[in-house]
């Protein structure tokens, strides 16, 4: 089984997505099955709704997963009971020291430029000086005998030394579960045998190895850990940047096919550049990615965005610009001549037909046009449309054309008007108000 595991705690990072889609990808291409588990442990940085907005998205890009999403709150007592278990085992302790001793311990080392390491203060301590020292504690896990050594299928090998690994904490003071072990815990429950996910959890791998290990679970699991991805400058994405937000390129009109697209595409080896999610099931090999950093470049999105809005038909383009008729499709097919996103053709279609403003010099002949158009009849050619406006107008060339343009799409610019009067012919009422 593979699994998704975000937390609720903002908007969905196209790293995550990406880290969604690798995982919906592999769990198809080997029969397996993807689950959903909501990481909401962090109580004081959930935010409402979002676990919804998680869903939603992963459904927005066909990401298909077990009907039953976990929430890692529901598994608390079993992160409780295996703590105590850990403890029973003597491979575990509790863990008397302040914040503020470990605080004091933790510059101390930084001074020294040295990396802190607990120093064990606690490991060793007698039941009466337990019992002396009865005040908040937390739990932390004996740190490993030998070195925990896993291979990752992008970077390959890695050997971590026990000191690296270190005591951790395994429960808070208020008995809540830290990351790394109610994750090792959760894998194990849900039998997880494939970890895809961002890089910046490799330290945290070998931790969560050390929990199995001093429970005796051996089941091998495979792990790949994705580069992440880096804004134009070349740092990590944050949510500063508005393009790390799957929510915002949603809002700017990038559409969950280009996306996807995009995100399978960085830093990897394909066969095209230009693919939809199930082609991409054909060919996607994961020990292809590279095992640098990818930088995120809008532009290329925009590239794949357009490309897959010309691949679209009419009546899906429609739905997507919330149009019910399908020649709504055909007329944005034109468009995007000029166009890469939905915002941007939605707006070219809106400006058809909402009430247009003229300039100075356009707006005597404009309303002249206007006028002839409301009481014109019907024309199916756009050749003699232009013919009888022409004739009843008496106006020629740009005086003509001009006007014109801007009475029929709202722009002085744009495809030529012979291709856009097949598509707007039968609108003419609503268009010339």
């Amino acid at each position: 089984m593979l699994r998704f595991a975000p937390s609720p705690t903002g908007d969905m990072h196209i790293g995550n997505l990406r880290v969604a889609l690798f995982n919906h990808i592999i769990a198809k291409q080997t029969n397996d099955t993807l689950s959903i588990r909501i990481e909401d442990t962090d109580v004081d940085r959930n935010i409402d709704g979002k676990d919804k907005e998680i869903l939603d998205i992963l459904d927005l890009f066909k990401i298909e997963y077990e009907p039953e999403v976990i929430l890692q709150s529901n598994n608390l007592k079993y992160h409780r009971q295996i703590a105590l278990q850990l403890l029973y085992d003597k491979k575990a302790f509790n863990c008397f020291c302040t914040s503020d001793i470990l605080d004091q311990k933790r510059e101390k080392a930084k001074r020294n430029k040295i990396a802190y390491r607990y120093d064990g203060t606690c490991l060793n301590m007698s039941p009466d000086e337990a019992i002396d020292n009865m005040r908040p504690f937390t739990i932390r896990i004996k740190k490993p005998f030998k070195n925990i050594l896993f291979n990752d299928e992008i970077k390959g090998d890695f050997d971590f030394d026990p000191n690296d690994v270190d005591s951790f904490i395994i429960m808070r003071q208020d008995k809540m579960p830290t990351y790394n072990f109610a994750c090792a815990v959760d894998d194990m429950i849900m039998d997880i045998g494939f970890i895809i996910r961002g890089e910046d959890h490799m330290s945290n791998t070998p931790k969560q190895i050390a929990i199995r290990k001093a429970l005796d679970y051996d089941k091998k699991i495979k792990y790949a850990h994705l580069p992440i991805i880096l804004n134009i400058d070349g740092k990590k994405m944050s949510k500063r940047d508005d393009a790390s937000s799957v929510k915002w390129l949603l809002s700017e009109g990038f559409i969950p096919e280009a996306i996807a697209n995009y995100l399978i595409l960085v830093g990897n080896k394909t066969p095209k550049e230009i693919f939809t999610l199930k082609e991409a099931l054909e060919w996607f090999d994961i020990t292809h990615i590279s095992k640098s950093p990818a930088k995120f470049d809008i532009k290329k999105l925009r590239f794949i965005n357009h490309e897959h809005l010309k691949m679209m038909d009419s009546t899906e383009l429609s739905t997507y610009l919330k149009f019910a008729d399908s020649t709504i499709g055909d007329l944005a097919k034109v468009y995007l001549e000029e166009a890469s996103t939905l915002n941007e053709l939605r707006t070219k279609i809106n400006n058809i037909f909402e009430v247009k403003t003229f300039s100075k010099d356009l707006t005597k002949n404009a309303i002249i046009l206007q006028n002839i158009i409301k009481e014109a009849p019907f024309f199916d050619s756009f050749s003699d449309f232009k013919k009888y406006i022409g004739e009843k107008s008496n106006l020629k060339g740009k005086y003509l054309f001009k006007p014109l343009r801007v009475v029929l799409t709202g722009s002085e610019h744009g495809p030529n008007l012979s291709d856009i009067y097949p598509h707007i012919k039968n609108f003419l009422g609503e268009i010339v108000q």
